[in-house]
């Protein structure tokens, strides 16, 4: 299965993937604590977001329900480190790419947990919290809304987390099972 996706990660535009080293994908208070510093102003705005996507109980009971996953991530070129342009441009080629490999994933498992780089990006406007989410089967919460330190997981999976000056890279991971039933 692992060389299907990674052949699907590929298809999709992704600059860099390797499957995920499983142990990093723990969930950490430290991470949901910048979460609840609310630097992006997502806290408590969105149904992909905490306290709405569970306690870290909960995102480590996700998790576990899988015994295999696969990283991937977008990297591109900046002119300089304020070129916001070029940021959100590969911003958005890494969510509508990641959008599309986690709907090739779910078609091939069955059932996967996809998590994004960032906020749900779906709807315009989030119901949260006044009425349902529009679209839960393709929500997607972001890796560190589940409490997942990102550098530490490319790292420990075998990727790089920077790639040097002048460029960006956001970082996805979908997982899924390799057995029929995981506990």
């Amino acid at each position: 299965m692992i060389e299907t996706l990674m052949a699907l990660a590929a298809e999709n535009g992704f600059s860099h993937w390797a499957a995920a080293d499983m142990p990093a994908l723990t969930p950490r208070q430290d991470v949901r604590d910048m979460c609840r510093a609310d630097r992006c102003g997502r806290w408590n705005t969105s149904w992909s977001c905490p306290p709405a996507c569970g306690t870290l109980e909960q995102t480590a009971a996700d998790i576990r329900r899988f015994d295999a996953g696969l990283v991937v991530q977008t990297t591109g070129a900046l002119a300089d480190e304020f070129d916001y342009a070029a940021m959100e441009d590969i911003q958005r080629r890494h969510k509508r790419s990641f959008e599309s490999f986690a709907r090739q994933v779910r078609l091939l498992t069955g059932e996967c947990l996809p998590l994004s780089a960032g906020t749900c990006t779906l709807c315009r406007r989030c119901t949260y919290p006044d009425r349902p989410c529009r679209f839960p089967q393709r929500r997607m919460a972001s890796m560190e809304a589940y409490g997942l330190l990102v550098s530490d997981v490319c790292r420990r999976s075998g990727l790089g987390y920077y790639y040097g000056t002048g460029t960006m890279t956001y970082t996805s991971c979908v997982l899924y099972k390799t057995k029929n039933e995981v506990t």
